[in-house]
């Protein structure tokens, strides 16, 4: 057992010592106009808030998302980018949830998404690169008394380009209120299959686990035809 638990060590040692990866992660050869378009941003709004306001998280969200760009470049097959640990800087607007999204949070996000499509699509990866965006779960349709919306597992969105997935297409709604699914809901299931569909993995695929544990990859899912028109 630890002998192979030696071979992760040095897969992750490889990997960490890599000029490829190395090269990818070399961001600051990005001309700045790029960087630029992606966020960077040279000027922030001051004021209160919870945190959301401060310089570096605006950069990092842009950056972040065009180092992602560079390491697919690089072969890189599967780039995870999560949003910051740090109260206020990210989504889990439990006060302040209004003026934190309009001033801080939405307008790089839009940015930062905006650029890395376009800029995949420019280098002819966008068709081979799946992007998603999404959290676990929604917001209260109720704001609390910190004019914030805390957590809701009933009814949320995500968001998917590239890969196959047809553009400019919405599928399903919430009620008035975004309390619960309406027209068209989808399972996580179905958008689990619709990831494995988009890349290339069959959702019906049964694996064995360490113990000899048969497990499909998606229990009872299917890919959402529409993503796919």
């Amino acid at each position: 057992a630890m002998r192979e638990l030696r071979l992760f060590y040095d897969k992750a040692y490889q990997l960490l010592d890599s000029a490829i990866v190395g090269q990818a992660l070399a961001i600051e050869q990005e001309t700045a106009a790029i960087r630029e378009r992606y966020g960077l941003f040279k000027q922030f709004q001051q004021g209160g808030g919870n945190g959301a306001e401060k310089g570096y998280g605006r950069n990092l969200r842009g950056q972040n998302l065009l180092l992602a760009r560079r390491l697919v470049e690089a072969g890189v097959p599967f780039v995870n980018i999560y949003d910051f640990k740090q109260q206020g800087q990210n989504w889990d607007s439990h006060s302040d949830n209004f003026n934190q999204h309009k001033k801080f949070l939405l307008p790089p996000a839009d940015q930062s998404l905006s650029a890395l499509i376009e800029d995949l699509e420019k280098r002819g990866l966008l068709d081979s690169t799946l992007v998603v965006a999404m959290g676990e779960f929604g917001r209260t349709p109720k704001i609390n008394a910190r004019a914030g919306r805390d957590h809701w597992p009933n009814v949320f969105s995500g968001f998917m380009a590239g890969g196959g997935i047809k553009g400019g297409t919405v599928i399903g709604s919430s009620d008035k209120d975004g309390m619960e699914p309406d027209k068209r809901p989808v399972p996580v299931s179905d958008l689990h299959a619709s990831f494995c569909h988009a890349l290339g993995i069959d959702p019906n695929r049964e694996v064995q686990t360490p113990l000899g544990r048969p497990m499909k990859l998606v229990d009872n899912g299917k890919p959402v035809p529409e993503l796919f028109g």
